[in-house]
């Protein structure tokens, strides 16, 4: 069984969870950047939750199934239809052999994700299926033509959505390894400040521009380790938000690192969207 790619603008990637683990040999970590809205489309269609899938980026994409399938899509909302038939968003969706599945713009949001029963199974390359656009690792960015491989598929179960919309809650945020490379009232100038996504913000990195950051340390910093989150801040003092596909050193120094359960929300944000911070509170105990 295999999808022939028929459309693909924009980046399409395969992503599954990823390669934690491996930041010591310089390999970047990649997997879904909406980490939830990708377990949700696989779930729906009766694959475990890390299963490789499609990832796409605004434009969306076309397939064509070689034999009938289950498929969902989730993510950045967007209209979804079967041969010009317009079929339901996070929901299991029927497609017969020789159909045409597409998976249109994104209306609302950045990334939309494309599960199928059985699951994408390109070729793993270090343990995972997923594309790096860092050091592209992994299987190339899906391109029209492309026929992607599919495994066989376990029995469908009943899932429940959960509602996802946020409101524009601030992304929480911990201090950093070097807050103190900044002035006393860094964090209070990041919680404070209205950023705008800037449109050089890929997987990568979420660059954001706003109230610059001033730094009262001005020698060099060697390379460090980075952690997913990492608000790294360059000379230009601008916050970047680090994301899946983020380097594994880095030179610049760390304010802050953005809380882990927040980061889905960044891959959803585009260009000249409002960001704002708040510092991270433990919940009161019960």
């Amino acid at each position: 069984m295999t999808l022939e790619v028929v459309r693909a603008e924009g980046l399409v990637t395969v992503q599954d969870a990823g390669r934690p683990g491996l930041a010591h040999l310089g390999v970047p970590r990649a997997g879904p950047l909406d980490r939830p809205a990708a377990a949700l489309a696989n779930r729906l269609v009766g694959n475990a939750p890390e299963a490789a899938l499609l990832e796409t980026t605004l434009l969306g994409v076309s397939v064509r199934a070689m034999r009938a399938v289950t498929v969902a899509v989730t993510g950045a909302a967007c209209t979804v239809d079967v041969d010009g038939r317009a079929r339901p968003f996070a929901e299991p969706i029927s497609v017969s052999a020789g159909a045409v599945l597409t998976v249109g713009p994104a209306t609302r949001g950045v990334r939309s994700y494309l599960a199928v029963a059985g699951a994408v199974v390109v070729e793993p390359v270090l343990g995972s299926r997923s594309t790096d656009t860092l050091a592209w690792v992994g299987p190339p960015a899906v391109v029209a033509g492309a026929r992607l491989p599919v495994g066989a598929a376990g029995p469908p179960r009943p899932v429940d959505v959960p509602a996802r919309e946020r409101g524009g809650a601030p992304l929480r945020l911990h201090p950093g390894p070097r807050v103190d490379w900044f002035g006393p009232d860094a964090l209070d100038v990041l919680t404070a400040t209205e950023y705008a996504v800037g449109a050089a913000s890929n997987r990568i990195g979420l660059r954001l521009s706003g109230r610059p950051l001033e730094r009262v340390v001005d020698r060099e910093l060697p390379s460090e380790g980075l952690v997913l989150g990492a608000v790294q801040v360059p000379p230009d003092g601008q916050p970047v938000v680090m994301l899946a596909d983020h380097p594994t050193t880095g030179g610049y120094p760390v304010v802050a690192v953005v809380d882990v359960d927040d980061l889905a929300w960044c891959a959803q944000l585009r260009p000249g969207d409002p960001v704002r911070f708040a510092r991270w509170r433990p919940a009161p105990a019960s």
